[in-house]
């Protein structure tokens, strides 16, 4: 996977966000992963969907459009749940709490930089 930060405009908001690169590391997502942690996250594009069959924490979802504006938010989606939004090219997942601690709301663009 590859490493890199999500902006809000010109402000960082998740310094450690890993980037699934490839149709394998989207399906697994974070499957057998630790937990995720404040300021860290996974953006899976392409992707509309989200469960979380096998995991053991919840999860904050932003489910992002082609411009990367947040059309849905799903908090804390819990263990065995799944959650999805029509007409979304990505979706960032967070550990839980993580949108409210951020205040991202619906229509805020969202954008992954690479880090160097």
């Amino acid at each position: 996977m590859k490493l890199g930060a999500v902006f809000c405009g010109e402000r960082c908001v998740l310094p450690k966000v890993w980037k699934a690169a490839n149709a394998w590391e989207r399906a697994r997502g974070l499957l057998g992963r630790p937990p995720l942690q404040r300021g860290e996250g996974l953006w899976i594009e392409p992707c509309g969907s989200v469960h979380t069959i096998g995991m053991a924490y919840a999860l904050d979802l932003a489910f992002l459009d082609r411009e990367g504006h947040i059309r849905k938010q799903v908090n804390a989606l819990l263990p065995l749940r799944f959650a999805m939004a029509s007409g979304t090219q990505a979706t960032l997942e967070m550990a839980a709490d993580e949108l409210h601690h951020l205040g991202l709301k619906p229509g805020d663009r969202l954008e992954w930089r690479e880090l160097p």
